[in-house]
């Protein structure tokens, strides 16, 4: 316990400066002088890169995106470019999949690979045209939304519970079936193997996948972020952040049709190599619509390190606080602490462990977990406190074996359940201290 508050007193002052780690030039260049037309129609992703490479070639600066509509195909940054967008500017990137092709694969809209000091700003929006590559759910939709997804053409089931954006009224495949396309879908914002990293203020909505996702990098800052889609929306995670360190999530609302803000560390030996989730800080957010409010999992076999999770809102979401994983893709939770969440009008749990947690792609059966012993998940050294939750199905809920779920700690909290109040497989896995569990009269 010591060790940890040590760590933590030493990154809470790397927080303190952390929006300003990313090292930007004052130069200034315009969109606009790089022949962009901010007409919805006119294509720039030439004007993208001109504009980025102009600013990389003079040591990086910051590349202002005017108001305005700017359709394009993918965006590259470089070391030292920051990504202004000014009040009123959208980058809407395009629905046609063939200008995101590249050697076979699917490009995330918004890139930075092995970069170092890049930036995302401004007021503006960031839109994924994600309706043009996820498929929807007859179940989940109303007949008026059916109708819509129907008229851009399409391919529906046989069974008609499922609509592919494959065949398309006006652009091409890029797959030889709805299926395989389906899987080619892409994030739209991915840094990966980065170093001082800062996403602040803009909006990031409509993602054809997960919306923001820095992996391998060290030291990012996400403040005030907007991340938003369908809360129907296939795979439409929030912030996903994958075998990092030295993160912070501050001021960040999120409204989504997946996990809200999520830490992953891959499945496997592979995610050894790629390390852990490491001195995170995930303070003052607000979740809405989402699987889970905060989630570790499903993949974490590098490891969860040092972790702090505090002053943070849920309404509406599915579950709270989720913690997801099976064997093939679990690993060790160290010195993770949780504090003063609230919670509101949650449709299952307050708070989950799962151990036998199986994706499961659209279209597809239903998969069992894997009963392997290799990279079996282990929950242990979780701390909650001032937890309060108006509002679940069940109040805390934990599935698995005291070698999966031990040595968590629940302590001066309420919660005000529906249905059940506790539902865990063994009373040794979870620890409760003046914890209250209370529901309606009479039930």
């Amino acid at each position: 316990m010591k060790r940890f508050f040590t760590l933590l007193a030493l990154f809470c002052g790397f927080t303190a400066s952390a929006q300003d780690l990313a090292q930007i030039p004052e130069r200034s260049v315009s969109l606009a002088d790089f022949d962009a037309v901010g007409d919805g129609v006119t294509s720039n992703t030439q004007a993208f890169a001109k504009a980025i490479s102009a600013l990389s070639k003079q040591g990086g600066g910051h590349l202002n995106v005017p108001e305005g509509l700017y359709l394009t195909g993918p965006i590259s940054l470089k070391d030292c470019i920051d990504l202004h967008l000014e009040r009123g500017a959208v980058i809407l990137f395009s629905p046609n999949k063939e200008e995101f092709l590249k050697d076979g694969s699917v490009k995330p809209a918004l890139t930075a690979s092995k970069r170092h000091d890049v930036m995302i700003s401004g007021e503006g929006i960031i839109d994924g045209n994600g309706s043009w590559w996820g498929p929807v759910k007859r179940v989940k939709v109303s007949d008026a939304e059916w109708k819509e997804f129907l008229k851009k053409g399409g391919t529906v089931t046989e069974d008609g519970s499922l609509w592919y954006p494959f065949d398309l009224k006006n652009y091409p495949n890029i797959a030889p079936d709805a299926r395989s396309q389906e899987k080619m879908r892409a994030n739209m914002v991915r840094f990966t193997d980065c170093t001082r990293v800062t996403v602040k203020d803009v909006t990031l909505q409509n993602s054809p996948k997960f919306h923001l996702v820095p992996q391998r990098c060290t030291d990012v800052t996400i403040a005030n972020v907007k991340v938003r889609c369908p809360w129907n929306a296939q795979n439409g995670d929030g912030i996903d952040i994958m075998n990092c360190r030295n993160v912070l999530i501050t001021r960040c609302t999120v409204d989504v049709g997946d996990d809200g803000i999520c830490l992953k560390a891959g499945a496997g030996a592979k995610a050894l190599k790629d390390g852990p989730c490491k001195n995170i800080v995930i303070e003052y957010n607000t979740v809405y619509h989402a699987h889970g409010g905060f989630v570790i999992g499903s993949e974490f076999s590098g490891g969860m390190e040092d972790i702090v999770v505090r002053h943070n809102t849920f309404i509406g979401t599915d579950t709270g606080l989720r913690f997801k994983s099976a064997p093939e893709r679990g690993g060790v939770t160290r010195n993770i602490r949780i504090s003063d969440i609230y919670m509101a009008d949650i449709k299952d749990q307050a708070v989950v462990f799962e151990t036998t947690y199986a994706d499961k792609a659209a279209g597809y059966e239903d998969r069992e977990a894997a009963k392997t012993k290799a990279f079996v998940p282990e929950f242990q050294d979780i701390v909650m406190e001032r937890i309060v939750c108006r509002g679940c199905s069940t109040a805390i809920k934990a599935s698995g074996t005291l070698e999966m779920i031990h040595d968590i700690t629940i302590r001066d909290a309420t919660f005000f359940y529906d249905e059940k109040g506790l539902h865990v497989s063994d009373p040794a896995m979870v620890k409760l201290e003046r914890v209250a569990l209370t529901t309606f009269d009479g039930n």
